[in-house]
């Protein structure tokens, strides 16, 4: 990777109803995100913490619905942010809980846009979070990006969507909950989702690699999106939405050494980190280490870490 990396703290808490998230950004730095990219991929630029910009309360006509204005003024902040971070190397947006990628995706898609080349979207969650703010039932706004980004309807009030993203652009890996309104609009809209079961049965490699030469193919950016709660609890207890069932140590560590092996990634989402539920820093240190092999650091180079 020839781009300088960019990092992009978001501390964004308004998507979620578990409050914690807004400490992520610090987590990730504490757990030594800076050094360990500026020893594997050169120049390092923290760009700091983005600030939401303000609106005022807005009703809905979901009563569930929370924190809209503010979830609104964070999308208009990372957009701008994305595209400016795009233009200048790879940026790494450090959540936050995933409604930072209302903005972040949003922002990159247009850059892609500009650039003539299409946005392919790699979705590593235990959620599709393809909800609309009429049809989430928790009121959290974090389930509702991707539904966003491909310009569903229903999301009044929030900037509009220029440069949607092709749904066949996308693919959700590792989901194992699914609400019956998201998989309807799942299917609707075709987007190729491999669930738990699915890579039990058929691994890890085989979907990755397709996907990634789907993107080869049509010579396009890649946005991922790692999600704490796409890994197994066990390893990575520090998320509000925890969820049985998802992927080991090893296969997270597969996914980013494919991902770092193809180099088609283009720009990152760290998201959901509540240090608040961690156990000595162990969720963080584990996402950093998973961003290094993204970076390209081997099982060989890895260092041994007491817990």
């Amino acid at each position: 990777m020839n781009k300088d990396i960019i990092l992009i703290g978001a501390p964004v808490d308004s998507g979620a109803s578990q409050p914690g998230c807004l400490m992520g950004p610090d987590a990730f730095r504490t757990a030594g995100i800076k050094p360990m990219l500026a020893d594997l991929a050169g120049s390092v630029l923290d760009r700091g913490n983005i600030a939401p910009r303000q609106h005022a309360d807005r009703p809905h006509s979901n009563p569930a619905l929370h924190h809209l204005a503010e979830t609104i003024g964070w999308t208009e902040a990372l957009c701008m942010a994305a595209k400016t971070a795009c233009e200048d190397g790879f940026p790494i947006f450090m959540g936050g809980d995933h409604s930072l990628s209302l903005g972040s995706v949003k922002g990159v898609a247009e850059y892609a846009a500009g650039q003539n080349r299409p946005l392919f979207v790699l979705w590593l969650d235990a959620h599709p979070d393809f909800h609309t703010p009429h049809t989430t039932r928790s009121g959290n706004l974090h389930g509702t990006p991707l539904a966003y980004v491909t310009g569903q309807k229903g999301f009044d009030g929030f900037p509009e969507i220029t440069c949607a993203v092709d749904p066949k652009n996308i693919c959700i890996f590792g989901a194992r909950s699914v609400d019956p309104a998201e998989l309807k609009a799942l299917k609707e809209n075709n987007i190729c989702i491999h669930d738990m079961r699915s890579i039990d049965e058929n691994g890890i490699i085989a979907p990755i690699s397709e996907f990634l030469r789907q993107v080869r193919s049509a010579d396009g950016l890649l946005h991922v999106s790692l999600d704490v709660d796409f890994l197994e609890p066990s390893i990575a207890p520090a998320v509000g939405t925890t969820v049985p069932g998802g992927v080991t140590f090893r296969e997270a560590h597969l996914v980013m050494e494919l991902l770092h092996d193809s180099d088609l990634v283009t720009s990152l989402d760290l998201v959901e980190l509540n240090p608040f539920l961690d156990d000595r820093g162990r969720t963080a240190r584990l996402m950093v280490d998973l961003t290094a092999s993204l970076m390209g650091r081997t099982v060989l180079d890895r260092p041994n870490r007491s817990h």
